[in-house]
């Protein structure tokens, strides 16, 4: 359209200009020029017959009385006429006026036909040159009615507005020393701009449907906006200013936003909404949307919309849109939950390989060498915590590709190897376990007590997991139970004085469960039993230590010691079966700090669910000592192995009369349990009997004086 314009600029002033062009133009002007003439003359003839004079003047045709000599008349003359002449002089005037209004309207009518046949001729002229032009334009675009339709009214408007073209454009001349205007006007003047076309978006160069990013989705960057200019003080506008936004960009095809980026700006999130439901993009000033103030300007016509929006972001924000948005309901109606890991197979730890490779040359950054790519992959399975995972994080491993490319610089090495890949890890967590450095510290001074060695009755170290931040690590805990004669059942002090959470709370009730199945099948228990967590201010979770409760359970009843070297870890069911835990890897590192620390006797170790061994990535220094024997592993089914190996002695397995076998931890219980009740059961009997002995001597009368 510019170069079709600037054609025009061109073309039509030379058209306007030629000797053809004048010489019709001429004609149509004479014929005007002589109709005119004839009329004035028919009427300044009629008024010389009467004895006036017909004159021309600043406000048009005047007509004054003449005398004998064709003269206008003076007043002098006037005067000596007489009234009888004068009121003849009147008659013919009035009549001459009459005639000059008829001439007028003939020569307005001749002045409008004039005109109809100039502007007939320029239209003809125009429409000649345009639609010389205009034919390429219609058949390129023969097949688009929208574009003919456009290229029609553009016709007309030209036709119409001619005058607009018949000037040759001048080249902007700027005077010596004038400062230049810091908005001025573009150099095309303002009645060709209408003509300009603004393209919003150009996918010409677009290989199969748009896809857009919005970082940023502002109402503007969404939307689009209008833009608008300085000048001399004041603003305008017009179509050229008008600027896409990504749901322009995306039409067609596809824009992916973050969808808590999108709620940080509620305005984009509602009108985003209202354009799918109406499915067309509307470019509205946001205070005239909003009705904060209202001023006068464009108004683009709405555009069809046909994309899909792709709004990514963890489930909570998911479910939160779904539960309180029945529009977001209907509006996005396909959910796709990404997983943030993928299965360990020898195709996918090619591409994992390949991936690292093309990661190494677009960042140019140094390759790795085998045992540097086995390192990552290594990792990658640790950050899944399951053997048969890869990690799909992989911004993650991005980072510490980049970490030991650093390293491995340090060391002016061609490749990176797989120290150097260590070296980025053991930095990474140094980084950020400031807190976890000051856990270990008050254990090693015994501030908070953690035995070792030995072996104690109601007293075994469980495993919990705390998280700093990004960094996750494994910290054991002292947990001891007591049990003395009563009704009141297992007591937890976490759960009493509210320090622990309804999961742990949950597993002290499966817990209970256990012990009643175990022990209450053929006759009641009665006993009082406390369970803690020593030196925890802080609020304790989770089931994962509720086969270590049992465990400890089952020594203070039985006064079976337990090794205090072993570790325990694992969430038991009411039918005693240890069940697999998260955080295996953090729990086992962290006891074996502390253990080797206080030093390795060699029959130290940690106790895990059988389930958890497939989750088993544990750090190199902890495989080296348990390759040397210096630490153990020993993955449970049930919590009767797990008694086996705390104790050294076997469970023991019911028999058909409901009791367990001599020299078992369970005939032990039993037997402690069975006392407990017998206790319980000739006190409360002895209580009873007290009752009546004190009713009865309470109501026998003095033996003395009969009362």
């Amino acid at each position: 359209m510019n170069d079709f314009v600037d054609m025009l600029q061109s073309k039509i002033p030379e058209v306007f200009d030629s000797d053809d062009y004048r010489a019709k133009e001429g004609e149509v002007h004479q014929d005007f020029e002589k109709r005119r003439r004839e009329y004035i003359d028919e009427l300044s003839q009629e008024a010389r017959d009467q004895g006036f004079i017909l004159q021309f003047s600043q406000v048009g045709m005047v007509i004054i009385p003449s005398n004998k000599e064709g003269e206008p008349m003076t007043q002098e003359d006037l005067r000596h006429l007489s009234e009888e002449e004068r009121q003849v002089l009147r008659s013919k005037s009035d009549e001459l006026h009459e005639r000059m209004k008829d001439t007028i309207k003939k020569i307005r009518e001749a002045e409008n036909e004039f005109k109809e046949k100039h502007t007939k001729l320029d239209n003809e002229i125009a429409l000649f040159v345009v639609g010389q032009l205009m034919d390429v334009y219609e058949e390129k675009y023969q097949d688009d009615q929208q574009v003919l339709d456009y290229l029609k009214e553009v016709q007309e408007d030209i036709l119409e507005n001619i005058d607009d073209f018949k000037k040759k454009p001048e080249a902007q001349q700027q005077m010596p020393g004038q400062p230049v205007a810091p908005f001025a006007v573009p150099p095309k003047e303002a009645t060709l701009r209408k003509y300009d076309v603004n393209v919003l978006i150009d996918n010409s160069e677009t290989k199969g449907a748009p896809v857009i990013i919005e970082s940023n989705p502002a109402y503007p960057n969404l939307f689009g906006s209008i833009e608008r200019q300085a000048w001399f003080g004041a603003l305008f506008t017009d179509h050229t200013m008008i600027k896409a936004g990504s749901l322009h960009k995306a039409n067609g095809g596809y824009l992916v936003m973050k969808a808590l980026d999108l709620l940080k700006w509620y305005i984009s999130y509602e009108a985003l909404k209202r354009a799918l439901r109406d499915k067309e993009i509307r470019i509205e000033d946001l205070g005239e949307l909003y009705g904060m103030f209202s001023t006068r300007t464009i108004r683009p016509e709405p555009i069809p919309l046909n994309l899909k929006i792709v709004l990514t972001g963890d489930p909570y924000i998911y479910q939160l849109l779904y539960s309180l948005d029945d529009r977001f309901q209907k509006l996005f109606k396909v959910k796709a939950h990404m997983g943030d890991q993928m299965d360990r197979k020898p195709d996918r730890v090619l591409e994992c390989s390949r991936m690292i490779a093309r990661y190494c040359d677009d960042h140019q950054i140094k390759h790795l060498d085998k045992s540097g790519v086995a390192r990552v992959l290594e990792y990658s399975v640790e950050l899944t915590e399951d053997q048969d995972k890869l990690t799909l994080e992989l911004g993650t491993i991005a980072d510490l590709l980049r970490e030991s490319n650093y390293f491995a610089g340090i060391e002016s090495s061609e490749v990176v190897q797989r120290k150097h890949v260590d070296e980025a890890i053991k930095k990474r967590i140094y980084r950020s376990n400031l807190i976890e450095e000051r856990v270990k510290e008050v254990m090693e001074k015994d501030i908070i007590w953690i035995e070792t060695e030995g072996e104690k009755v109601g007293q075994v170290n469980g495993l919990a997991v705390l998280m700093a931040g990004d960094h996750v690590f494994g910290k054991p805990s002292r947990i001891t139970a007591t049990v003395s004669v009563g009704r009141e059942g297992m007591v937890s002090i976490d759960r009493e004085s509210k320090m622990s959470g309804v999961t742990h709370t949950k597993g002290l009730m499966i817990l209970s469960s256990l012990f009643r199945e175990r022990f209450a099948q053929n006759k009641p228990i009665a006993f009082s039993a406390s369970v803690c967590f020593e030196q925890s201010y802080g609020m304790i979770d989770g089931d994962s230590a509720s086969s270590t409760e049992y465990y400890v359970l089952v020594s203070a009843i039985s006064g079976l010691p337990l090794k205090q070297g072993i570790a325990v870890t694992g969430s038991v069911s009411q039918k005693g079966e240890v069940q697999p835990i998260g955080g295996v890897n953090y729990k086992i590192k962290g006891f074996f700090d502390i253990c080797k620390f206080k030093g390795l006797t060699g029959e130290q170790g940690v106790m895990i669910p059988h389930k958890n061994v497939r989750n088993l990535m544990l750090d190199q220094e902890v495989v080296d000592a348990v390759t040397e024997g210096k630490f153990h592993i020993w993955p449970v089914a049930t919590v009767e192995e797990g008694l086996g190996i705390l104790t050294g002695m076997d469970a023991g397995t019911v028999q058909e009369d409901g009791s367990y076998p001599e020299a078992t931890v369970y005939r032990k219980v039993d037997d402690r349990l069975k006392e407990i009740s017998e206790i319980v059961r000739k006190f409360s009997k002895d209580m009873e009997g007290d009752g009546k002995k004190s009713e009865e001597d309470e109501g026998s009368s003095c033996p003395h004086c009969g009362h």
